[in-house]
């Protein structure tokens, strides 16, 4: 089969990467990709925010399955026009993606089906936020959530009520992340650890996927602000089996059943950012996708090929259960362009990929890259995921930051404690 991968960073790339060693795939594409995906398959310009230019795409490269990476195609609807068109597509449509484009109507749509998650309260206000935070509903500190898509960076933890009356009116006043602060959600903050957890859909079966832990703060320790992810390891310890037996019952089961009900039938991806508290698994947040940087250490992690499933899924034909996978660890350190997540330079060329290349147990995946001439240069905030892989933590560990020491760009940052975590 001809496949072609919509989307052009590392989670792109992972699927790349993944897919191409598939049995059953005679060629990737992958669009609009970057330079650096470039140099794995064949990548092609396009307009991934309409879904008829990915339709006409599809048609003119005669391509036997779709699967769409990143958030926006999806929440624009590409997998309904690519299904209209009779194509074979894996991702949520446009209705269903509404389980990560409205953090408002996941909130809901929780409390109506009675699936565990922070206490909150939807402001279609800045009056209301600010009502909210001053009478100090939840505590501090409080979480602040902009209600649609920001990159992974529209969450606020504010520890007292003047932070957070500065969020508020930096989301919803000064609209620092556009639309997507028309609504707020300020909700309880949890205690507890993190992790990720995903599942392969049809809408009504689960396949779970390796499950894995990332680190949102851009510095070391979980300080500064939060980014779109400097790092991940997968397993996460905290995810057993027993563990992800419940996620399954009081989550992912219950959530998929609420939004078939709610004519919302959900299919593909589904990512479920918890919080493992004393009293048991809370939803964070929900994505209609693979996470990133999750995806760049879970794909890897496979022993099994994924095209089958992914066909499963679009067909309604999933198989429940857990992917096999293999037992080494991994752990995969973001390289960061200086200043992100905020102001940052680009066009600076990276070096040392080459030899990085020839290491044993090291993948690099490429986002913010581009090419100038015969080289590559950073052209985004996070440019590389570069990930180790061991028999244990603290070999992986070692692996992907010897890796990542022999990588240089100007400017170039990255956390030296990804993967901590799972050695405590």
């Amino acid at each position: 089969m001809r496949v072609l991968v919509v989307g052009g960073g590392a989670r792109e790339h992972a699927l790349c990467w993944t897919l191409c060693r598939d049995a059953g795939v005679r060629e990737v594409l992958c669009a609009p990709g970057n330079a650096g995906i470039s140099r794995d398959v064949r990548c092609l310009p396009l307009d991934q925010s309409t879904p008829a230019a990915i339709v006409r795409l599809v048609s003119d490269e005669h391509i036997d399955f779709t699967v769409v990476g990143p958030e926006l195609p999806l929440t624009r609807g590409a997998v309904d026009a690519l299904t209209a068109a009779g194509h074979r597509v894996c991702g949520a449509t446009k209705d269903a993606a509404a389980l990560e484009s409205s953090k408002g109507f996941a909130k809901g749509l929780m409390a109506r089906h009675g699936v565990p998650t922070a206490a909150h309260v939807t402001c279609t206000s800045a009056d209301a936020a600010l009502d909210v935070v001053r009478r100090g509903t939840f505590g501090f500190p409080v979480v602040l959530k902009a209600d649609g898509l920001a990159a992974g960076k529209g969450v606020v933890i504010a520890p007292d009520a003047r932070a957070a009356e500065d969020t508020v009116r930096e989301m919803m006043v000064e609209r620092k992340f556009g639309d997507a602060g028309t609504q707020l959600v300020v909700e309880e903050f949890l205690q507890g650890r993190e992790a990720s957890f995903f599942v392969l859909t049809d809408g009504e079966r689960a396949r779970v996927l390796p499950s894995a832990e990332d680190h949102k703060r851009v510095f070391d320790g979980d300080q500064g602000p939060n980014t779109g992810g400097m790092g991940a390891f997968s397993p996460s310890p905290l995810v057993s089996a027993a563990m992800a037996g419940r996620i399954l019952d009081e989550i992912v089961y219950p959530t998929l059943g609420g939004m078939a009900a709610e004519g919302r039938r959900y299919r593909g991806f589904l990512y479920v950012g918890l919080m493992i508290a004393a009293d048991g698994p809370k939803v964070i947040e929900f994505n209609a996708r693979l996470g990133d940087p999750e995806t760049q250490v879970i794909l890897p992690a496979l022993d099994e090929d994924l095209l089958p499933h992914l066909l499963d899924a679009a067909c309604g034909t999933v198989m429940p259960g857990v992917f096999r996978a293999r037992p080494e660890r991994h752990v995969g350190v973001v390289l960061a362009s200086g200043g992100y997540p905020d102001r940052f330079d680009t066009g600076h060329v990276i070096h040392g990929l080459d030899a990085v290349a020839s290491m044993p147990d090291v993948l690099v995946f490429h986002a913010g890259v581009a090419a100038r001439g015969t080289d590559l240069v950073t052209a985004g905030g996070r440019v590389l995921t570069v990930v180790g892989r061991g028999a244990d933590f603290a070999a992986a560990r070692a692996r992907a930051y010897d890796a990542a020491s022999r990588i240089a760009f100007d400017g170039m940052h990255y956390r030296r404690d990804i993967g901590v975590r799972a050695l405590q």
